[in-house]
């Protein structure tokens, strides 16, 4: 994770976590989870921040897990829904953890990473997939260079297609790139099958 935007997320814990329960519930994504996740299974959700998409996939009958590389918002996320377990892992290289999973979702979290880390991100996204398991992956769309905001969060320029080609075709269940509902900003979300 690019060290100024972990910064940021983890001084400003409980600001970000509660700008994201203020905001509308996502309910474009989680239509697409409930339409391709498999239920019932192992979910993991990388990224999970303050944990309200792990308690979405957990109230919907998926056992979820969060993980997270803030401990700050990891405690949060404890603090808001014990009933969930949350551990520590750091993108690229999610070296923390082992097992394979059934469902993945990673939600506009490698858009904060620099290019380079992003792909290394996707080899080890596809390394926790089950071979017939699914991938929900979203990015934040940044238009022409990268932007540093000023708490220190980046957001890295990339094409759509820099994400895409690192896919084989067969395996892309569904591509859409639109204002998202809940945030008003531009994203991409990408949902493949374990290859």
């Amino acid at each position: 994770m690019d060290q100024k935007t972990l910064n940021a997320y983890s001084a400003k814990a409980s600001e970000y976590s509660h700008d994201w329960l203020a905001q509308p519930e996502p309910t474009d994504m989680y239509k697409l989870l409930k339409e391709y996740f498999r239920p019932g299974l192992e979910t993991a959700d990388i990224g999970c921040g303050n944990g309200r998409d792990a308690n979405w996939l957990s109230q919907n009958g998926f056992k979820a897990v969060g993980y997270d590389s803030s401990l700050e918002l990891l405690n949060l996320a404890a603090t808001l829904y014990p009933q969930i377990q949350f551990k520590q892992a750091f993108l690229p290289s999610l070296s923390e953890i082992q097992n394979q999973f059934d469902n993945l979702l990673c939600e506009t979290v490698i858009m904060h990473l620099p290019q380079a880390q992003i792909l290394e991100s996707l080899k080890n996204l596809k390394r926790l997939l089950k071979k017939d398991g699914v991938l929900y992956l979203s990015w934040r769309v940044t238009e022409g260079t990268d932007i540093r905001h000023n708490d220190g969060r980046l957001y890295s320029a990339f094409e759509p297609s820099f994400v895409l080609n690192q896919f084989s075709k067969s395996s892309i269940l569904h591509f859409e790139d639109k204002t998202s509902e809940s945030s008003g900003k531009r994203v991409c979300r990408l949902i493949i099958s374990g290859e």
